[in-house]
């Protein structure tokens, strides 16, 4: 930390690492904004941009969860983007139901692994992760079934996403537009989902890189 902080920044640098160091990842916007009585996410934001100007933490732009502390990534050797990665003599981690604010490969959400290497798909999947609902049914992605998936957080317009809105798991097809993003369905059925992300938590858990036919191990590029 290169400069020093004003008391209300401290607030929110302080919440921050409570958070992580309780939770294993840092908080949204919106749960700042709650925690310290802000009246909007926007007032969160400008207290991380000025954290970020003075080096008390990094922040990954495009997630609603993107904080870093340098301190921490210096301790470690390197900023860790996932809480457990894929154990090569395991396999790949099979993800069942995610539970609410937790990270996506808790250990608690695994429900065995598939004996697949990682770099069976392009890009190399992480995780495989087990789809509710029919809604991308129209590209062959069915109830069931086990997307592949790479975690990154460099999304494009047009990729299928797995995205985390608040406390929800979801797989949909990803579009933005400044600050608005589209998550749309590839099921008629099935309404798009329409977020702001100046108010919106969004975060983006990674890409689905190849499916897996119902689980039984027929993998589809």
């Amino acid at each position: 930390m290169t400069r020093p902080l004003t008391p209300r920044q401290q607030n929110v640098y302080d919440f921050i690492v409570k958070t992580m160091n309780e939770l294993g990842y840092p908080p949204t916007r919106a749960e700042i904004s709650r925690a310290l009585g802000f009246r909007s996410p926007n007032a969160a934001e400008e207290h991380l941009r000025a954290l970020e100007r003075k080096g008390a933490i990094r922040v990954i732009r495009g997630t609603s969860r993107g904080i870093r502390l340098p301190a921490q990534e210096a301790d470690s050797g390197a900023a860790n983007e996932s809480p457990q990665e894929a154990s090569p003599s395991q396999g790949l981690p099979i993800i069942g139901e995610v539970a609410a604010g937790s990270p996506i490969l808790a250990a608690e959400h695994i429900d065995r692994y598939c004996p697949l290497p990682p770099d069976y798909f392009t890009p190399r999947a992480d995780y495989l992760l087990r789809v509710r609902g029919l809604s991308m049914k129209d590209v062959g992605i069915l109830e069931g079934d086990l997307l592949a998936v790479h975690r990154t957080e460099r999304i494009r317009n047009g990729q299928i996403v797995v995205a985390r809105l608040e406390d929800e798991v979801t797989v949909k097809r990803f579009q933005r537009d400044g600050h608005q993003v589209t998550l749309e369905a590839e099921n008629p059925d099935f309404a798009p989902i329409t977020l702001d992300l100046r108010r919106d938590s969004l975060d983006i858990e990674g890409v689905g890189v190849g499916v897996i036919r119902g689980g039984n191990g027929q993998a589809l590029g």
